[in-house]
């Protein structure tokens, strides 16, 4: 009876040990792992300054940082992680805006046209020329300001 025990418990460490340990031969598969916004060389080339932070987000969607003590930068920040290498690469991009809600510049990690591959090593920080506006270009439409709604307009009749 005792010996049944004992080899029970015997039997029950060494499955429980074999659980613990993988064969070499045995890999497991890891997927590739993207964050961020993934933005491509087409998309930045389009930005103008003197857009609206409404045109640049159509462009490139929606930023993954915006800071509120920072209101006139946007940041799009991209990370990708191959499952395969465990190689990490990072892209930053960089969105200013003027008093205005108007583009003012760019900055950041941004690839050369054809230089796409998100598999390169070593970081490459680079100012994107925008051009700048001609001097006898009109200037940007203003837009009407806009009428307060329900709560606003009962705000002003309260007096606050």
């Amino acid at each position: 009876m005792l010996c049944s025990r004992l080899l029970l418990a015997a039997a029950f460490f060494i499955a429980l040990g074999a659980c613990s340990v993988k064969p070499s031969f045995i890999n497991e598969y890891k997927i590739d792992v993207q964050q961020g916004n993934a933005l491509d060389q087409d998309a930045v080339a389009q930005l103008k300054p003197g857009q609206t932070k409404d045109q640049v987000r159509f462009l490139l969607g929606t930023p993954l940082i915006t800071d509120i003590f920072h209101q006139q930068r946007w940041d799009y920040v991209y990370r990708f992680k191959s499952g395969s290498t465990g190689q990490v690469d990072t892209r930053r991009l960089t969105v200013f805006f003027d008093a205005d809600n108007r583009l003012l510049r760019v900055d950041g990690d941004v690839a050369a046209s054809g230089e796409d591959d998100l598999t390169m090593s070593g970081t490459r920080t680079r100012v994107v020329d925008l051009g700048s506006l001609p001097a006898d270009a009109p200037a940007a439409p203003q837009s009407a300001p806009e009428e307060p709604g329900f709560f606003g307009s009962l705000w002003d009749k309260i007096g606050f």
